[in-house]
């Protein structure tokens, strides 16, 4: 998943579903595309779902929001889920917030190549980055990691690790599944309009 890249045919893919025109929306969905600074093609993808978009959109923003977890631990997390899952569309819309919450490039870079021993992270960002991919790949997490992420964060933090990995993973899936339109990076615009 590179940071900067050229057109590739992932980049022209066509939905396998029609996106839902925020438009054509009522009731509590219309409210939240009427909230929306850009209203994104993952979300008019949800809303296929509508039983589920409301709720999955308040548990994402408590995720970015939220939180105790820091945000930049939240989006290395973030961008580790979209890397191990493939989720191009996660990782084109989360480079840049976490650029904007004080991530660096070579912990993008560290992240984006699945190098947890760089020395752009720091020893609480390696335990965090190994307990990540456990938890991706094989779901169990062994005593040692599961150890090292004890030293440098809390019980809150460490279930709120696995939370924002399971609702990252969950939204590759959704993305990927469908070959959701890629966006432009909207950044730090959708990311500030959450908070409101």
């Amino acid at each position: 998943m590179p940071t900067t890249r050229n057109e590739s045919p992932r980049e022209k893919r066509v939905a396998r579903l029609p996106l839902i025109d925020p438009e054509t929306t009522s009731g509590d969905i219309r409210a939240s595309f009427d909230r929306m600074p850009v209203k994104l093609n993952i979300f008019r993808m949800m809303a296929h779902a509508e039983a589920n978009m409301i709720p999955a959109m308040r548990l994402g923003n408590s995720i970015l929001h939220k939180q105790k977890l820091s945000a930049v631990n939240r989006e290395l997390l973030i961008l580790q889920a979209a890397q191990l899952e493939g989720g191009a569309y996660e990782w084109r819309q989360h480079v840049p917030i976490a650029l904007g919450v004080g991530c660096t490039q070579g912990q993008v870079e560290a992240v984006e190549r699945g190098d947890y021993d760089s020395a752009a992270l720091n020893e609480a960002e390696r335990a965090l980055l190994s307990f990540g991919r456990e938890v991706v790949e094989n779901v169990r997490v062994p005593e040692a990691t599961f150890a090292a992420m004890r030293r440098h964060f809390s019980e809150q933090e460490i279930v709120e690790s696995i939370v924002a990995l399971g609702f990252y993973m969950m939204m590759a899936r959704l993305t990927e599944a469908t070959e959701t339109d890629l966006d432009p990076a909207a950044g730090m615009t959708v990311y500030d309009g959450g908070r409101k």
